[in-house]
């Protein structure tokens, strides 16, 4: 979740100013919508298997 905070802290400080700031919420939204969108590929019973169903890296 420290990576959420942090990148959440970088996009504000990009904005141009205008509009909502993002929150840590915002981007876990995103994050669950982008996982919704590859439902299909979505496969598994644990997670390296789901990572691995959607072309992700093992975790370290």
């Amino acid at each position: 979740m420290a990576w959420v905070e942090a990148k959440r802290k970088t996009l504000n400080l990009r904005r141009s100013g205008s509009g909502e700031r993002l929150t840590d919420n915002t981007l876990i939204r995103v994050a669950l919508d982008l996982l919704r969108s590859h439902e299909a590929e979505l496969q598994g019973s644990t997670e390296a298997e789901l990572r691995a169903s959607l072309g992700l890296e093992p975790l370290t």
